[in-house]
């Protein structure tokens, strides 16, 4: 008996792939706007207030303790983040999935950058403590020697890289590319943060000798 062979799909050009990324994106949504403004607004609110902090001990001077003033801005800092996470999670609800990334293999990749990304977040902040991580030295509250252990062996941000991979494990585990489009905001914005936070760190550090 003869049989017919049913003609192949056509394959997407990449130029078609990346019509497709985009069309799935709505930008105009409330949710994926609101989470796009707190991944802009809270790594510049932080280094405002922090070196404000360092030149006016205005937290300081609020609360009457270096140590309160860095609770305090943990605090905020900490519900900023949750915040952030919040909108991002209700954008993700919001937007359209990818039928490229859902797949068995993509979902694999995405619980791999997801637990990779918790990991390096909580073993950082384990390291360095509540202090350490909410930026403890810029009220004169410094480390007492560099941290080494992991994941610093590995990373020199790794708070920053890890947030940045479950941000994309979160995405990709969706199938959703406006997930991976907040996430490339993420991770601009804290190259960007680092653009001022290292050397100035480093400043502080270096002043602790004299």
């Amino acid at each position: 008996m003869d049989t017919q062979l049913l003609p192949s799909e056509p394959k997407l050009s990449i130029l078609e792939h990346l019509e497709a990324f985009s069309s799935t994106v709505n930008f105009e949504d409330k949710y994926f706007q609101y989470c796009t403004f707190f991944v802009v607004f809270n790594p510049v609110f932080w280094n405002i207030v922090a070196r404000t902090e360092y030149n006016y001990r205005l937290l300081t001077r609020l609360t009457k303790s270096p140590k309160t003033g860095c609770y305090l801005l943990a605090l905020i800092i900490f519900s900023l983040g949750l915040l952030r996470d919040y909108m991002f999670n209700q954008a993700l609800r919001q937007q359209l999935p990818l039928t490229l990334l859902q797949n068995g293999t993509v979902k694999c990749l995405a619980v791999l950058c997801f637990a990779m990304g918790q990991l390096l977040v909580i073993t950082s902040m384990y390291r360095l403590g509540i202090i350490g991580t909410y930026l403890g030295d810029y009220f004169g509250i410094l480390m007492k020697e560099r941290v080494t252990g992991f994941p610093f062996n590995i990373s020199n941000n790794p708070m920053y890289q890890g947030s940045t991979l479950s941000f994309l494990g979160t995405a990709l585990y969706y199938g959703k590319p406006a997930g991976l489009v907040i996430t490339l905001f993420v991770y601009i914005m804290y190259k960007v943060a680092l653009r001022f936070e290292e050397p100035f760190t480093a400043m502080i550090y270096a002043k602790k000798k004299f």
